[in-house]
């Protein structure tokens, strides 16, 4: 099986189980959440660096947008709730060819412009790095005790 079909049958196994496969639920982009992550100020604004989202194989479909390189694999939905547009991101790590989901994320309304669905998805991307960084630098120093 080619790759393709292959993250298309783990996307499906994706949506099957959302709420198994993504325990805390799915994140919805409101202003509140866009403070949190600091998105608002003008020094995050200037600071903005899309290095993370710029290296990325994009696969499209009828039914969502792929994006995959060699550490993250990400699905854009463009679904509509209520008859408002909206925007489901899923996002998952590849860990040595095993796909892990991390995170889901909604935007809809004045949210769901695809300038801000980028830069949300570059900061959580950036946090899920750091997080997995210093889980390794952890078991590292666990190990050398």
């Amino acid at each position: 099986m080619d790759k393709i079909a292959e993250l298309d049958v783990t996307y499906g196994q994706f949506m099957k189980n959302l709420a198994k496969c993504i325990p805390d639920g799915i994140l919805h982009v409101d202003l509140p959440f866009l403070q949190k992550l600091n998105l608002l100020t003008e020094e995050a604004i200037a600071a903005s660096s899309p290095s993370l989202t710029r290296f990325f194989h994009v696969v499209e479909s009828k039914e969502k947008i792929t994006l995959f390189n060699e550490q993250f694999v990400i699905w854009v939905v463009p679904e509509k709730e209520n008859d408002e547009p909206t925007t489901l991101v899923l996002v998952a790590m590849d860990d040595k060819g095993k796909l892990r989901p991390e995170l889901a994320f909604a935007t809809s309304g004045i949210y769901n412009t695809s300038k801000l669905v980028l830069r949300i998805l570059e900061k959580l991307l950036l946090e899920i790095q750091e997080n997995e960084e210093l889980l390794g630098q952890l078991v590292s120093d666990q190990s050398l005790e």
